[in-house]
């Protein structure tokens, strides 16, 4: 059996916190998770973190943090509850998500996502979606999903990866102009590019999982007019050279072999998000391998074991990168586009 991808096993339990922030989540990102998962760890009270951005019941962090023991977790509740607090009396979003397109818009994921009976105490009594009040945090129970990220040993995995990934994210927030929607496609798009083409470096193969990528977003939002096709191949003629020079660079540094240029041939943070992605990739294989890998049917009907990693990398990478591009904010709507658009790249290079 594959040994655990940390030696924490005294760990405390996971905490899930909540953050109602109707704004962009950048300030509480740097302002408060930043400072407070150094001072956490700095105090040998953390074993790990990560967040992601959610709408259901309107828009909000989603914060965990996994105490280092037991005996840690009430400290890192009360610590986790005063930042929260103090930021949001500092700093707090102004808009509310009560009318208008963005309640609309929440609304039909809200119907795709939640059909019929599933959707509990979801609604008010016109059938729409709650809202949770502004400004607000709310201690949730932690629930991993085991179905798509493989099982326990495939969430421990996730779990190690989602550290790196929500870091990647929050110190590009810091340093790179992400408020501009260039520079935040261009961000993104080099990310996917990295992590797609290191667990399938095959071109042909990759070309078809991002147009398939692409489908499913595509079929995810039908007649809601959110995922466009007319548009993005009226705006890939602007950007296709320069990101066929790009893919073709990363492809290069991603490839295995001895003449391969390795992560290091990229610049700046590419460089070690290319060799944590490799990682990434090569504990999701021995995982596999060593049958530890157990995925939820499509149909949700039953456990499928896959040993095999040609099937299971693939099934891994789709999550993998919608919550990295989750965690930089890019919208499902962008990040369908840049898969559509990446893959019409790699696939018409020579």
């Amino acid at each position: 059996m594959t040994p655990p991808v940390t030696t924490a096993t005294a760990a405390g339990a996971w905490q899930a916190t909540h953050v109602f922030y109707a704004a962009n989540p950048r300030p509480f990102l740097l302002h408060c998770v930043r400072p407070l998962v150094a001072e956490l760890e700095e105090e040998g009270l953390l074993a790990g973190y990560f967040f992601i951005n959610y709408w259901l019941e309107g828009p909000h962090v989603r914060l965990r943090l996994k105490p280092s023991s037991p005996a840690a977790e009430p400290e890192v509740a009360r610590r986790t509850e005063q930042a929260v607090d103090a930021f949001l009396a500092e700093r707090p979003a102004l808009y509310e998500v009560d009318s208008g397109f963005l309640n609309d818009f929440y609304n039909t994921l809200f119907e795709i996502e939640f059909p019929g009976g599933e959707r509990g105490h979801f609604t008010d009594e016109r059938g729409r979606m709650n809202l949770r009040p502004n400004n607000s945090r709310h201690r949730e129970p932690y629930e991993p999903e085991f179905g798509k990220y493989g099982g326990p040993a495939g969430i421990e995995l996730a779990e190690w990866h989602f550290r790196h990934s929500s870091d990647l994210v929050i110190d590009a927030l810091a340093t790179k102009n992400l408020h501009l929607r260039t520079v935040l496609l261009g961000t993104a798009a080099q990310w996917m590019m990295v992590i797609s083409s290191t667990f399938l470096p095959e071109k042909g193969e990759l070309t078809g999982y991002l147009s398939d990528y692409y489908t499913f977003w595509h079929r995810a939002f039908p007649g809601t007019g959110f995922i466009g096709t007319d548009e993005y191949d009226r705006n890939y003629a602007r950007t296709a050279e320069g990101l066929r020079d790009r893919f073709d660079r990363i492809r290069a540094a991603t490839a295995t072999g001895p003449d391969a240029p390795g992560p290091g041939a990229l610049p700046g943070s590419l460089a070690g998000w290319a060799a944590h992605c490799a990682e990434l990739r090569d504990r999701a294989r021995r995982l596999a391998l060593d049958g530890d890998l157990v995925f939820r049917s499509w149909d949700g009907e039953r456990d499928e074991r896959v040993t095999d990693p040609a099937a299971a990398l693939p099934l891994l990478l789709s999550p993998y990168m919608h919550m990295t591009n989750n965690r930089l904010h890019v919208t499902i709507q962008d990040e369908a586009y840049l898969s559509h658009v990446l893959g019409r790249v790699l696939g018409e290079s020579a």
